[in-house]
């Protein structure tokens, strides 16, 4: 399997390189379709969806078709509601004894399949913004691009080939950092880790994402790498984020912003402004890495690429002037703003 561009400039990070044996180690876009009574899994959205038995097959390098039972439900929580998304989020959950050996899914155990909710496109500007995280620190989830043919066996139907995303699972994002899951709600942020936590923020505002909270685990997994440290907060589930423009995203009432479009620092108080230094130069350093995410892109439309430009310039006018960075990073110490309101989010499945 070829190495991709994306992956290369991931190895030239001093950061991180990725593996180059699994599942995540390309951007190339992966086929596959997914087979069953699809219609069934798509109308079972309810708090009480279950597995639906299946069959997913892609074809390998030999050009043999790999085919792989596994069991599938829906997810999700606003995504999952039909009124909203056409198609609903879906867990896919690989069997130990049933995948074969040697195979993309070998290994893997319950992994995020994001489907397009309005249009396709907003999947793609979705997983643009996890490799752009993941140019910054490996304690992040990895994604794959893939395109998904829907088989229904029942109805005799077949779709067209649909973009979709597939997410690494939490268990092995944190075994591949040396980490453990940590579950406990109600850790306030200034507890965590601190220049991840910060780096974490940043990226946040970079990409316009209000929608996220430490206290709640609100769209943030905390994982710890040592009993004696800090737990790490990794965020993932992008698609209220500016960056992203999916039609449908709003922000939270409470924080009165009147557009995705809105940029507003989520972290805590805190009211030394060196202490963003050294993020600030980490955004700095992978800066052409992060515009070559979106202007090298041949997935993406001009406009796209054009307003996403723009939208990326004014986060590094802002970081890059000592005035505009004191306003927008030390808001939350403002005690007469919102810069404190906390995203509980509801429940995800």
């Amino acid at each position: 399997m070829k190495t991709s561009l994306f992956t290369l400039l991931l190895c030239l990070s001093p950061i991180y390189c990725f593996s180059q044996t699994d599942l995540f180690s390309t951007d190339d876009i992966l086929e596959l379709r997914l087979k069953g009574s699809t219609q069934v899994l798509f109308n079972d959205r309810g708090d009480d969806a279950v597995y639906h038995k299946m069959k997913i097959s892609y074809t390998d390098e030999k050009g043999e078709i790999i085919s792989i039972p596994l069991k599938v439900r829906t997810r999700g929580n606003f995504r999952r509601d039909k009124s909203n998304c056409y198609y609903p989020p879906l867990r896919l959950n690989f069997s130990k004894t049933k995948t074969p050996p040697n195979t993309l899914f070998t290994g893997q155990d319950k992994i995020k399949l994001v489907t397009p909710c309005r249009d396709q496109k907003y999947v793609i500007h979705e997983y643009l913004v996890y490799k752009m995280y993941n140019l910054l620190t490996p304690l992040s989830f990895r994604a794959r691009l893939v395109k998904v043919i829907y088989e229904d066996t029942e109805k005799g139907k077949t779709s067209d080939p649909l973009y979709g995303m597939l997410l690494e699972d939490k268990e092995q994002m944190a075994e591949r950092n040396q980490a453990k899951n940590f579950n406990r709600n109600k850790i306030r942020p200034n507890k965590t880790e601190k220049e991840l936590f910060l780096r974490m923020a940043v990226f946040q505002y970079l990409i316009g994402n209000t929608d996220w909270s430490v206290q709640y685990q609100h769209n943030v997994k905390l994982v710890v790498r040592d009993s004696s440290i800090r737990p790490t907060a990794v965020p993932y589930d992008f698609d209220h984020a500016g960056i992203v423009r999916a039609p449908y995203a709003r922000p939270a009432e409470a924080l009165q912003l009147r557009s995705i479009q809105e940029r507003m620092y989520r972290g805590y108080c805190v009211s030394d402004m060196k202490e963003f230094q050294a993020v600030f130069a980490d955004f700095n350093r992978l800066k052409p890495e992060i515009y070559h995410l979106y202007t090298e892109n041949p997935l993406l439309d001009s406009r796209y690429v054009s307003t996403t430009t723009k939208f990326l310039d004014d986060f590094y006018k802002t970081i890059n002037k000592p005035k505009a960075s004191l306003r927008e990073f030390q808001y939350p110490c403002d005690k007469n703003g919102v810069g404190n309101v906390i995203i509980q989010g509801l429940n995800k499945r």
